[in-house]
């Protein structure tokens, strides 16, 4: 594979790199993150070598991304060439609470102040960033629907929703000839594999493409951080937040998965960035993988995820390193309870090709590639 082959987004004709340029470093305003000579070089860099797909957020370095994006894409010439992908929810006015959330007024307003920034007038992919626990699926989907048809926006998904929400979402634009739902942006690393409870198999039976983030763990998996006493040490910005709620990096499994990760990558001959991210490129129901850098030689180690097959037996060590346990009701969906329902005769086992493909939770792993 290389960055300029490119697959469909979900059930839909929008072409992208299987790697995604993540932009969420694109400024300081952070405290960490890359400078606009830093991040255009990287910008270049990444179109160069043949990708065309960036995805950005209102809430990145507080709207910083979005300039300089736009900045690089009118300057460059590109913007018929780069798909891209920006999210909406978080407040940009504190203390107006409809400056926030998922609801249409501050869809509305969001979307006008992301086509001034990024210097288009249209975005290519728009996304719920972060679910309010509050908006109506359908209301979303009926202001997705709105904005494609005013041609602000060509798609539309989801990113950090729960599954039954993105069920719904999608289940109501089918059922009302809405615009359909094409992407999830999801957490997913071999450090973080729960989206294969729920998320895999909901976006390959409804049409919905995954892209996946922090594929490196916030960079746990980059081969810069080794254990110690405190816990984990090196240089970035997961020593930072680590002990945060949800980002908690710095545990023995994650430690056990690293280890694992360094052997592989020495036997195969490949950085383990590079590993990790092949791992996660080349996982069912995966479209695209948001690789993010603040170096130039960063970026250039995660542009190899691509160039190269990672051994069958190699990729067994690190599934089995990774791999999660069951909790209820999935470990019931397995070979022993799979067995007793169906008589003991083989059941989903359609040649390639015969029908879109139906999530068996008992299949190898690799089985389950071949069905992406």
């Amino acid at each position: 594979m290389s960055l300029d082959q490119y697959f469909t987004l979900g059930r839909s004709g929008l072409r992208v790199s299987r790697l995604a340029l993540g932009t969420m470093t694109f400024g300081d305003d952070w405290g960490w993150g890359a400078a606009e000579d830093t991040a255009r070089a990287m910008f270049d860099r990444y179109l160069e070598a043949g990708g065309n797909f960036i995805d950005t957020a209102d809430l990145y370095t507080e709207g910083a991304s979005e300039t300089m994006l736009g900045k690089f894409i009118e300057e460059s010439g590109t913007r018929d060439r780069v798909v891209i992908s920006t999210k909406f929810s978080y407040n940009a006015q504190p203390g107006n609470p409809n400056a926030g959330g998922n609801g249409r007024k501050n869809i509305m307003r969001a979307v006008e102040a992301s086509l001034r920034r990024l210097r288009t007038d249209y975005i290519d992919l728009y996304l719920l960033h972060t679910w309010d626990r509050l908006t109506p699926a359908e209301e979303v989907v009926r202001t997705f629907d709105d904005l494609v048809r005013a041609g602000k926006i060509r798609y539309a998904g989801l990113s950090d929703i729960p599954a039954w929400y993105a069920a719904r979402a999608q289940t109501f634009a089918e059922a009302h000839a809405l615009t359909p739902l094409i992407n999830m942006q999801l957490e997913y690393s071999l450090a973080e594999r729960n989206i294969e409870h729920e998320y895999v198999s909901l976006a390959q039976n409804l049409g919905i493409g995954i892209t996946a983030w922090s594929p490196l763990a916030m960079g746990l998996l980059s081969g810069k951080y080794k254990p110690s006493e405190q816990g984990g040490e090196g240089e970035g910005r997961l020593a930072k937040v680590a002990g945060a709620p949800g980002f908690e990096r710095f545990t023995e499994r994650n430690w056990k998965i690293v280890a694992e990760l360094e052997n592989v990558a020495k036997a195969s001959g490949q950085s383990m960035a590079a590993v990790a991210l092949n791992w996660v490129a080349t996982q069912p129901g995966v479209a695209s993988v948001i690789i993010g850098a603040t170096k130039p030689q960063q970026l250039e180690a995660n542009l190899a995820a691509l160039s190269f097959e990672l051994p069958a037996e190699l990729r067994a060590r690190l599934d089995a390193a990774s791999a999660l346990d069951k909790p209820f009701p999935y470990y019931m969906f397995q070979d022993i309870h799979q067995t007793r329902m169906h008589g003991g005769v083989a059941v989903g086992d359609k040649p390639a090709g015969y029908a879109p493909p139906i999530f068996v939770p008992s299949l190898q792993a690799s089985e389950l590639r071949a069905t992406r």
